[in-house]
């Protein structure tokens, strides 16, 4: 009597997992929405079970079966694997353009963030005229840098 070979199966289940959780659970923390590792993680867990499971029913088949439903499954999961690496890859790379935002070398508008320490700090204080070595004096820059708000 042949054993069954869950593992295509299984690989077909993590697959289902890493494309549904990612959208339904793991987009509401910028940790996991920015950049999807761990569901990228289960898509490489659920390749390489489909892999196993595929590679084992081909060595042993005296012992397990699965010839003909292991390559199915593991094709499944390759392409739900493809089709949501396609989507966190590619298609979200097609952010829309500002109409709002500064353009290369001109002012940007006044603002007020937080520095390290915690303290406010307002642009028009540091592009503020002060006494010749203070902080801040003629001579000295501001220089901004933005991050684009995908990883």
């Amino acid at each position: 009597m042949r054993k069954r070979n869950l593992l295509p199966w299984a690989g077909l289940l993590v697959a289902v997992i890493a494309a549904v959780s990612y959208p339904l659970f793991f987009v509401n923390f910028p940790a996991t929405r920015d950049f999807p590792w761990i569901n990228w993680g289960l898509c490489a867990v659920a390749l390489v079970l489909a892999g196993w499971g595929v590679a084992r029913a081909y060595r042993r088949p005296e012992t397990y079966r699965g010839r003909i439903a292991g390559p199915i499954l593991a094709v499944l999961s390759l392409a739900l694997v493809a089709f949501f690496l396609f989507g966190t890859i590619l298609l979200t790379r097609d952010l829309p353009a500002s109409a709002g935002a500064p353009r290369v070398g001109s002012q940007a508008p006044d603002f007020t963030l937080p520095d390290s320490t915690g303290r406010s700090v307002r642009l028009a204080e540091l592009r503020a005229p002060r006494a010749a070595g203070a902080p801040g004096a003629p001579g000295t820059w501001v220089l901004l840098i933005f991050y684009r708000g995908y990883w």
